[in-house]
This record gives structure tokens, C-alpha cells and sequence, in this order.
């Protein structure tokens, strides 16, 4: 049987009560704005980029344009993913929770990385203001980017080595907390669900990230 909803699980309950559209909208309009200020404060700032015209002008343009229109697609594909991780993780552990509250975990988890976004833009705005589009696309605050020397590492070990980082481990964190609350059952359990299923596809992504750079 389900364990009771502690006080604190019934206020979170109340929290997380929300139409899931709504807040998958929010969610993207943030991302929306976030790139926005990247996109006109930080790389529109970029000497290599600031004198672009004709044909290298338009393809910057066409560039912006998909990333953003790309937002809501990667989010739903990233959710649906990341949901069917836990969902059949939960199966897999006894545990019977519906794959829409997976969806949800996985979209609430999601916030956890507007966070290094938003340091980010801090970063180049107000600390490192003239930085070349190289150091822009390697910094990643609290990743293990911060231990090597940019100009050093090769543009396809960047990437593996941003996936690392304090955020990367919130998320896991949030993704525990989320199964043991829709199950309502014992933490340990949840805790290796996320152990046996999100952290080992995460890793081999990591594994084939640096593979494929080689």
C-alpha cells in the first residue's frame, strides 16, 4: 500500500497541481526569452558576428530562427524520453505510477537548468564582457569546463564535458524526489530507479558523445 502524504508532500501536492499545458508553455516561453537575451546581448554583441552582411547575415538569421522555433520540439522530445526512463524504471521496480505523472517529473526537473542558463548570461554581461564566440559556446558554470583551458580542449570534447556538472546532479536529485512522490514508498527504492535507468543512459550518452568526437 502507498505510504500517507507527509504535511510537507500535501503542501508540494498543492504546488504541482497545475495544468500540465500551461505549465509545459511557461516553461518554453522562459527558454524563449532566456535565448532571446543570449541571442541579442551576448552574441549579437561579438565582434565576429557584428558585421555580418548579405548571404552570412541571412543564414545567422535562419540559424536564431530555428533554435528558437526548436524549443517546444526538444522539450516535448527530451520530457517524453526522459518519462518513459522513469516510467519503466518504476515497472521494473514494482512500482505502479502512470507515465503522465513521469512526464510531468521530467518537465518539472527541467528548471533545475534554467539556472546555469541565466548564470551564464550574468557571466558574459556584467563579468566576461568581450568574449570570442569559442569561450562563449565552451563555458558552462559549475561543469568540468572549468578545469581545463578552453583554447585545449577540442571542439567535440566540449560538449561531454559541459553534460558534467553540480546542475546535472540537481536534476537527479529532483527525478528522485519526484518518483518517491508519485509512489509514495520508500525513497531507497526511488533512489534506484534513477540509479538503474536515467544515470546509466546518461553516462553511455556521455560515452558516445566522446566516442563520435574521437
Amino acid at each position: 500500500m502507498p505510504r500517507e502524504f507527509s504535511s510537507l508532500e500535501l503542501r508540494m501536492r498543492e504546488w504541482v497541481s497545475f495544468d500540465k499545458r500551461l505549465f509545459f508553455i511557461v516553461l518554453c516561453v522562459i527558454a524563449f526569452l532566456l535565448l532571446y537575451v543570449q541571442q541579442a546581448f551576448i552574441i549579437g554583441e561579438i565582434a565576429a558576428f557584428q558585421f555580418l552582411e548579405g548571404p552570412e547575415a541571412l543564414i545567422f538569421q535562419i540559424i536564431s530562427g530555428f533554435k528558437f522555433l526548436a524549443i517546444p520540439i526538444v522539450y516535448g522530445i527530451k520530457f517524453t524520453v526522459v518519462g518513459f526512463i522513469l516510467w519503466v524504471g518504476c515497472f521494473l521496480w514494482g512500482y505502479r505510477v502512470e507515465y503522465d505523472k513521469c512526464w510531468q517529473i521530467a518537465m518539472i526537473a527541467e528548471v533545475v537548468f534554467f539556472l546555469p542558463t541565466i548564470l551564464k548570461i550574468f557571466w558574459f554581461m556584467f563579468i566576461s564582457t568581450d568574449p570570442n564566440y569559442f569561450e562563449y559556446q565552451a563555458f558552462y558554470p559549475f561543469s568540468l569546463m572549468n578545469f581545463y583551458d578552453y583554447a585545449e580542449v577540442s571542439k567535440g570534447k566540449i560538449y561531454p564535458n559541459q553534460l558534467v556538472n553540480m546542475f546535472e546532479f540537481a536534476y537527479w536529485v529532483v527525478l528522485i524526489y519526484g518518483v518517491d512522490f508519485a509512489a509514495r514508498k520508500k525513497k531507497s527504492v526511488a533512489i534506484a530507479i534513477v540509479l538503474t535507468t536515467y544515470i546509466p543512459l546518461f553516462l553511455f550518452w556521455i560515452w558516445f558523445n566522446i566516442g563520435i568526437s574521437e
